[in-house]
């Protein structure tokens, strides 16, 4: 999969401007395996991800979800509005069309229960620093 030549890992990813939100961090260990790695990249992009899954998002109220991998490791940032309520967001989240079948398929790619919901096997991250005001 390839990066655009203006926004890249040395040049940075420009973010949409959206005012004040909380934002989420959490990570995911994926399976120790070239070719299981380069699947989930596969159905994370544009031309393979599952639209369903992707609008089930946007319906739960995420404003942004973004997901970095260096070696088995994954890291995702979620951005919501201020009043987003986590938990409500991924009970409604669980129950959208095509969101179970979707976590059963990468599971098998991923170091984590097969049975999860999304919720349930990527692990919130505590913030330890930023640029204090």
């Amino acid at each position: 999969l390839t990066q655009s030549k203006t926004y890249s890992i040395v040049n940075g990813y420009i973010q949409k401007d959206r005012g004040r939100i909380k934002r989420y961090v959490q990570t995911l260990n994926l399976n120790d395996d070239p070719d299981m790695i380069e699947e989930y990249k596969k159905w994370h992009s544009k031309e393979f991800h599952w639209k369903e899954i992707r609008d089930g998002i946007k319906e739960v109220g995420i404003l942004e979800m973004e997901i970095y991998i260096c070696g088995t490791t994954l890291v995702m940032i979620v951005d919501a509005p201020e009043d987003f309520d986590w938990k409500a967001a991924m009970d409604k989240l669980a129950t959208l069309p095509r969101q179970a079948e979707w976590e059963a398929f990468v599971a098998r790619l991923q170091q984590c229960d097969p049975h999860a919901r999304s919720d349930e096997k990527w692990n919130m991250m505590t913030r330890i620093f930023y640029l204090y005001d």
